[in-house]
């Protein structure tokens, strides 16, 4: 799953929302309890960007919620993904509603 893993990430950073779910969903479904979180957390951004993408604020937000608690256990870092950092990024734009359109999420 550490391709799956890699490509997931890869697709997030290149802005490949629904590719980067797709792969991420893969590792999620197959990771050991204690990491499931974590992959599921990561799912839940990749589908956020992708609705604020389709100019979908509601699930947006909804999105963007469910990561910021699915990643919190994982702060500061985890598998290479700056968490706090992103945790922080998910917080802001929860509290301003600022569209993500034409931005990355920070710390992947």
């Amino acid at each position: 799953m550490a391709d799956a893993y890699n490509l997931g990430i890869a697709h997030l950073r290149a802005g490949r929302f629904f590719e980067a779910h797709e792969e991420l969903e893969l590792v999620w479904r197959a990771a050991a309890s204690e990491e499931r979180d974590f992959y599921q957390g990561l799912v839940h951004v990749a589908v956020a960007w992708y609705q604020a993408g389709r100019e979908k604020p509601v699930a947006t937000e909804r999105q963007l919620a469910k990561a910021l608690r699915r990643l919190e256990a994982y702060e500061p870092a985890h598998r290479g993904v700056d968490v706090a950092a992103l945790r922080t990024q998910i917080a802001e734009l929860l509290a301003s509603g600022a569209d993500l359109r034409g931005r990355e999420p920070d710390g992947i």
